[in-house]
């Protein structure tokens, strides 16, 4: 039933994949007080490197977008370097990794780096930060122009870095209620400037820094994590669809790596997009997708075939099983997933 996840996908004329099975990045929070990554980040994306392609946990780009402890940047000499030593011995088994790159915009908080909290708009993501819930979150600074021309170079120079750390390419964060992603949702995005207002206005922050790291990698190494349906850290709006009908068309244009859906749960209905956000995705561009959300091997099999997306992430299940590549091929029994696992790196 699963044999369709172990046929090769070519994705352009510079990346072919072993097999269609992604590992989803996964927030781990184990890089070292300066944010580098550390020797048993390598030895635990090493594991993995059988899957068709790895999708590193999000790292920042630049210290103000932080809103996690311990999570790895990309911005320092020591990052790019440290990371070099993940990619080399991902390399060394065979596999293929790209880095996801991270600005948390509203959801970051000055206990990591002493300065504003830079959002679209000033609206205030209501909470506590994970995993130190003694932080509140704060009212976040709306960017100037300037300063979205400047995430826009800092974005690129982030690319160019990973390349430097020997990563075969690069997935934007555009999904999951964070920076990108709150300029896409009227929830999050209350401008009344050309950022803000119209899906034309909304897209193009997002655009740009798709359009500014192409011209630095090359568009085969760039790839892109989208939410349609909001649905954490923000608030659903009907409005969103069109901002996503206009969007998706113009991503299909850049000709991307692949486009990730970013899901916790395909299973969810949003009634603004008439049903699931992968099949709202899928209607509307017809090249690589990747879809995510709650699948098993054999659900995910059956996606494909029905050409719902063209490869799949699996997420928890990579924490539990470093070997899942192996078992599924094998028809071997999966450990089951368990939080206490987020406290190690197996």
């Amino acid at each position: 039933m699963t044999d369709i996840l172990f046929d090769s996908l070519k994705l352009n004329s510079s990346l072919t994949l072993d097999n269609r099975i992604a590992m989803a990045p996964l927030t781990r929070c184990m890089a070292d007080d300066n944010l580098v990554p550390t020797q048993q980040m390598a030895d635990y994306y090493e594991r993995r490197a059988a899957s068709g392609l790895i999708i590193t946990e999000a790292t920042i780009i630049r210290p103000d977008g932080q809103g996690y402890p311990n999570t790895p940047g990309i911005y320092s000499q020591e990052q790019i370097a440290g990371w070099r030593v993940v990619t080399d011995a991902v390399h060394a088994k065979g596999g293929k990794i790209f880095l996801q790159l991270w600005h948390t915009g509203r959801a970051a908080h000055p206990h990591f780096f002493g300065s504003d909290v830079v959002a679209p708009s000033a609206v205030k993501l209501e909470g506590t930060v994970p995993r130190m819930r003694e932080l509140e979150y704060i009212t976040p600074k709306p960017v100037t122009t300037a300063d979205i021309e400047q995430l826009v170079a800092d974005f690129a120079t982030a690319a160019e870095n990973a390349i430097a750390a020997g990563f075969d390419g690069v997935e934007i964060h555009g999904a999951n209620g964070y920076l990108i992603d709150q300029f896409l949702h009227y929830d999050t995005n209350k401008r009344d400037d050309e950022y803000g207002q119209t899906p034309e206005n909304m897209a193009r922050f997002p655009l740009a820094v798709v359009d500014a790291i192409i011209d630095k990698v090359g568009a085969e190494k760039t790839a892109l994590r989208v939410s349609p349906g909001a649905y954490f850290l923000m608030e659903s709006d009907a409005r969103d669809r069109q901002v996503f009908e206009y969007l998706l068309p113009e991503l299909e244009k850049r000709n991307l790596a692949y486009l990730h859906l970013g899901l916790f749960d395909d299973s969810m209905q949003f009634e603004h997009l008439d049903g699931s956000a992968t099949d709202f995705v899928r209607k509307r561009y017809s090249k690589a997708l990747m879809g995510v959300g709650g699948y098993t091997a054999e659900t995910g099999s059956e996606a494909i075939k029905n050409d719902r997306f063209d490869l799949l992430a699996i997420g928890r299940p990579f924490i539990a099983n470093p070997d899942y590549i192996e078992k599924v091929k094998a028809g071997l029994p999966l450990t089951d997933y368990e939080d206490s696992m987020l406290e190690q790196l197996i």
